[in-house]
């Protein structure tokens, strides 16, 4: 099966870059699947939004961004998140509790449930 680079970037690092079979994002457009030899695009990322990353060694990276843009050429996709968790990395008991309260940081709220979603497609 043909491969692309992949960049995972926050703000903050580079969380993840290698070669990859298949990317899948959550765009402001909807769900996109990426396979080598896609037609350039350019994405939106939503908040609270999830990427998932098949690499060439068959394993899954799984992780909850918080808004940003996904890049497409035929042989690379680079995503740049304004923030990104791993799902392994997610407190889910930190996140529920997010979300439990009463909060009016919507900020938080939304990170928290792009986490959860994370862990649940992990």
């Amino acid at each position: 099966m043909a491969e692309m680079t992949v960049e995972l970037v926050a703000v903050e690092q580079r969380l993840w870059s290698g070669s990859a079979t298949l990317v899948s994002a959550q765009t402001t457009e909807g769900e996109i699947g990426i396979m080598y030899g896609h037609e350039p695009v350019l994405g939106q990322l939503i908040e609270a939004g999830v990427v998932a990353i098949t690499t060439a060694d068959g394993e899954r990276v799984v992780a909850a961004v918080h808004g940003g843009f996904l890049s497409v050429t035929g042989t690379t996709v680079t995503i740049l998140a304004e923030s990104a968790d791993f799902a392994g990395d997610v407190d889910v008991e930190a996140a529920k509790a997010v979300l439990a309260e009463t909060t009016e940081d919507l900020e938080a709220i939304a990170i928290a449930r792009g986490q959860l979603r994370a862990v649940e497609r992990a």
